[in-house]
């Protein structure tokens, strides 16, 4: 099968998900929304249940340095003195408040099943969350701006810019990066901070971000753009 581009048509193409995503990060010609004068790193649900496939079969590895990306940038951003936000999900004990995201399955390892107080809402330990100066969210659904305090939070600290890490991909990493874009936010997503399930989904969605909602960049980006900003 090959490309077709014809404006009737849906484009069909053999080429992989991350193929797809290369061609049209390689374009020297698309635009970016750019840093602005002051970042937030909001790091969605780096917690266990998502991030120790040795321990739940919910969790998933794209960068294997994934944890230690999070941890540099986000230490960066706290020693600059710039917001850190790290949100986790957490459900009561029966559930009433997954709402009907919790509906669909309901086995162990079904998302209402991660419950307060449990150590699959523990975030990795590999990160180090200053909690005297660190914000700290539970979410119930895809979103870090869903019913938080996310969006006032930032617009207080005067943020214009918010860079998006954590997982999934697909998942609360893009709702978070369409809300923060809906919100008005110039919105960063360093790819060596994300991660997903597959990698299809993962640079489908990553493709999707870079077209319309996102700078998806290396993280080396943020690291110089922390390591240059002067308070």
């Amino acid at each position: 099968m090959t490309d077709s581009t014809s404006p009737s048509t849906m484009i069909r193409s053999d080429k992989t998900a991350r193929e797809i995503f290369e061609d049209i990060r390689a374009n020297p010609a698309r635009a970016r929304f750019g840093f602005g004068e002051r970042v937030a790193i909001v790091n969605v649900d780096p917690q266990k249940s998502y991030t120790r496939p040795d321990l739940y079969k919910t969790a998933y590895v794209t960068d294997p340095r994934q944890m230690e990306h999070i941890d540099r940038i986000s230490r960066k951003a706290r020693d600059k003195g710039l917001p850190v936000i790290w949100t986790h999900v957490a459900y009561m004990d029966n559930a009433a408040d997954a709402g009907v995201w919790g509906t669909r399955t309901d086995t162990p390892d079904s998302l209402q099943n991660i419950k307060f107080d449990s150590d699959r809402t523990e975030f990795d330990d590999r990160l180090h969350i200053d909690r005297a100066v660190d914000a700290v969210y539970t979410k119930r659904m895809p979103s870090a701006f869903f019913e938080t305090p996310l969006a006032s939070f930032l617009r207080w600290h005067k943020i214009d810019t918010v860079v998006i890490t954590g997982g999934s991909t697909s998942g609360c990493v893009r709702a978070t990066a369409v809300d923060s874009l809906s919100y008005g936010f110039r919105t960063i997503v360093p790819i060596e901070c994300v991660a997903d399930k597959h990698e299809s989904y993962h640079f489908a969605n990553l493709t999707d971000l870079l077209i319309k909602y996102a700078d998806v960049v290396d993280v080396a980006e943020v690291d110089a753009w922390l390591e240059a900003y002067t308070p």
